[in-house]
């Protein structure tokens, strides 16, 4: 199916980050249709049965906006992998093999005139480039995050007299 290793890591960079857009896409679907929802207000003399009869819509609004706020971070997650695994695919250089010579036999050249040699030196062969092998594993480190290293502090000094 795929012929080099790099196509393989390309097409899995390609995968994740369609996986991711469309994690972000779904997200925005629902949040978008959440949000378009009929929401009423309610309006009662008695405040402790309007706080009762407000809770449960309320724990339910803020479990969405958690599931909305996950799928969201999953999401962009994926899209950033894929983005990175596909910025990171190693170029390949072009392949140019070299021909092994073959003993043939060669007209032996005419003579020329000692002017013409020394006007003309003689060509020669451009250098074939040879390709080294793709490598069969490329490993990403992930990124760094460097923190501050705490600083010891110095012990206080009593100054209250004894």
């Amino acid at each position: 199916m795929f012929k080099t290793f790099r196509e393989k890591i390309a097409l899995s960079g390609i995968t994740v980050l369609m996986i991711g857009v469309a994690l972000l896409v779904f997200t925005f679907i629902s949040a978008y249709g959440f949000l378009t929802q009929n929401l009423s207000i309610m309006a009662s003399e008695d405040l402790v049965r309007t706080f009762g009869e407000a809770l449960a819509p309320l724990i339910e609004t803020c479990v969405r906006i958690m599931y909305l706020g996950v799928m969201g971070w999953v999401g962009s997650l994926l899209t950033i992998r894929g983005v990175t695994i596909i910025a990171h695919t190693p170029q390949v250089t072009p392949i140019v093999q070299q021909k092994e010579a073959m003993p043939e036999q060669k007209p032996q050249p005419q003579p020329q005139p000692q002017k013409a040699k020394a006007e003309k030196p003689k060509a020669e062969k451009p250098k074939e480039e040879v390709k080294p092998q793709e490598p069969e594993m490329v490993v990403i480190p992930p990124e760094q995050v460097s923190q501050p290293q705490p600083q010891p502090k110095e012990p206080e000094k009593n100054a209250s007299p004894q």
